[in-house]
């Protein structure tokens, strides 16, 4: 009787002392838990276990835990139902130059939701990890692939966006991905375990399938990477797949229209460049940024602004109302959208090089392939000045131009990656990649290089290869700021899914992500020059080559 008197003293101090805990807190720590053991676990990374199919397990255990003591028990018997974990002989000291800014495993010592016990175990587990090739994710060179590769992923081809298992299990695999495969994590705006925290209602609970999808399209973008965003037809159902048949540039809150699309659609719609667009179906653009940003992926703010458009001007209907000012007066009419497909877009035709009045050469970066150089070298080797045009994707000519532009070898970048023995952590890449060579008859003249927001990724990284020549000038404005390949994946069924896979810096170490390339001489488009039909950059750049400030 005394003993069963004890017994239930304890469970009632027990029970009274108890820490409640949240069903996002219990969520959020699952999540974590269930990506840590899948990439840290050896018998887990090993795939000899059905991974998702036991976090579907899991899950109504950890629902019914109503504390923090009972979901760390929960956790710690989902732990050592997965096999013992073997304690490593010897642990060798890496020879490794880490790189630890996005790597934090603190959370296993969170008091408030872990107890002593199962903080203890996921410590051993992680100092004890698999040592050998991970089963879901690969990291390699060389193999005709992106180096990133998630694998043995299954695709579940009858996803339902009604089964919350489904949804928990797409936030769980995208969150864990970031938390241990995105170089760029530390850079991001918001802190990545608040993210979790904040986006979990939305995945556990979402009001309908458009809230669903627009929820998966909004935490990419909170990467702050202009390569990162979730592609799925409930965007189109949200903004429609309509188009109008004009490019606009947003200057001061207002879209300027700066090419057209189609000549005949934009004679039929009355739009000519230059105009001035300032509110579309009433709302001023302003207001239309703001509300629509989240779904926006970007670097920086002219990154969200230069893909920011078709939130703005896309819908499901035929037409679109605007307000415009030409010459000087504003009126509203209707303008027509298509589909993409029937807009039947017209691109000019551009060459590949010339020379510009004061024997100043023109490169025309988008369009020059590797074996036009010997010829471009032959045409421009004895101008004053080249202007190198890359504020539009370059092809691969990056080397063979450092070769004639470099009187020697020059280092302008290295690499971060991931280390997908010890997640989390990335490893700087032993060899500094350099261009140019030993050339005594270099071009001698003065390089301009021309930049803006759409210079991104590549042509970020042939930027940086121009800036090691003598003298070079960078004129324009900051860059897309996403450098490094540009990993796309499917994520779940209807979900497509990117990000930056591995970092690039400059030699030093300075990071180019979000920053971008930062221009010598900054020269932005105005409404006004696009009004006269003016290309201000290159202009600038042009005055620049001729009296050399």
């Amino acid at each position: 009787m005394k003993k069963l008197l004890l017994v239930s003293i304890l469970l009632f101090f027990q029970n009274s002392f108890s820490k409640p805990i949240t069903e996002t807190q219990k969520l959020a720590a699952t999540c974590k838990v269930w990506g840590f053991l899948k990439y840290y676990h050896p018998n887990v990374t090993d795939g000899s276990k059905n991974w998702d199919e036991q976090l579907f397990q899991i899950l109504p255990k950890v629902e019914e835990a109503q504390t923090s003591e009972a979901f760390s028990l929960v956790i710690e018997n989902w732990i050592d139902s997965l096999g013992e974990v073997k304690k490593l002989k010897t642990n060798k000291v890496s020879k490794k130059e880490y790189f630890d800014k996005n790597f934090d495993l603190s959370w296993f010592n969170k008091k408030e939701l872990f107890s002593k016990s199962l903080s203890k175990k996921l410590k051993f587990i992680e100092e004890n990890r698999l040592q050998g090739k991970q089963f879901y994710v690969d990291f390699a060179f060389n193999t005709g692939k992106m180096p990133l590769q998630f694998n043995n992923e299954v695709k579940y081809t009858d996803f339902k966006w009604t089964d919350k298992n489904m949804r928990l299990l797409s936030l769980f695999r995208y969150w864990n991905y970031i938390e241990y495969f995105f170089p760029y994590k530390y850079q991001m705006d918001e802190n990545w375990d608040k993210v979790l925290i904040e986006m979990l209602p939305r995945f556990y609970a979402p009001e309908s399938d458009k809230d669903f999808g627009l929820a998966m399209c909004e935490i990419s973008i909170k990467l702050n990477d202009t390569h990162a965003s979730t592609q799925m037809p409930q965007l189109f159902e949200y903004f429609g797949d309509k188009f109008i048949p004009a490019d606009v540039k947003i200057i001061d809150e207002k879209a300027i229209v700066f090419s057209l699309k189609n000549d005949s659609l934009a004679k039929v719609n009355d739009l000519k460049i230059g105009d001035v667009i300032t509110k579309v179906n009433g709302k001023n653009i302003g207001e239309l940024i703001k509300e629509n940003r989240k779904y926006v992926e970007g670097s920086n703010e002219p990154s969200v602004l230069k893909n920011i458009y078709w939130t703005i001007f896309n819908g499901a209907s035929p037409s679109v109302e605007i307000e415009f000012i030409r010459d000087g007066k504003t009126a509203v009419k209707s303008i027509n959208r298509y589909k993409y497909q029937d807009l039947k877009i017209q691109f000019p035709e551009k060459g590949k090089w010339k020379i510009l009045e004061g024997n100043i050469g023109y490169v025309n970066y988008g369009e020059l392939e590797e074996s036009d150089i010997p010829a471009l070298i032959t045409a421009l080797n004895d101008t004053n000045a080249i202007v190198f045009d890359n504020r539009e994707r370059p092809q691969d000519v990056l080397y063979a131009v450092s070769n004639w532009l470099n009187a020697e070898e020059k280092e302008f970048a290295r690499f971060l990656d991931p280390d997908v023995s010890y997640p989390g952590r990335y490893v700087w890449r032993e060899r500094i990649e350099k261009c140019g060579k030993t050339n005594p008859d270099n071009y001698k003249g003065q390089v301009i290089v021309l930049i803006d927001e759409k210079a991104v990724s590549h042509a970020e990284f042939n930027a940086m290869s121009l800036k090691t020549v003598p003298k070079v000038k960078i004129i324009g404005s900051q860059t897309g700021g996403a450098d490094g390949a540009n990993y796309g994946f499917p994520l779940i069924k209807g979900f497509y899914t990117s990000f930056t896979c591995y970092g690039v810096f400059y030699p030093d170490k300075k990071e180019t992500q979000r920053i971008g390339i930062v221009p010598d001489i900054e020269v932005k488009p105005t409404i006004l020059g696009i009004q006269q039909g003016r290309d201000e950059v290159l202009e600038r750049a042009i005055l620049f080559a001729k009296n050399g400030k």
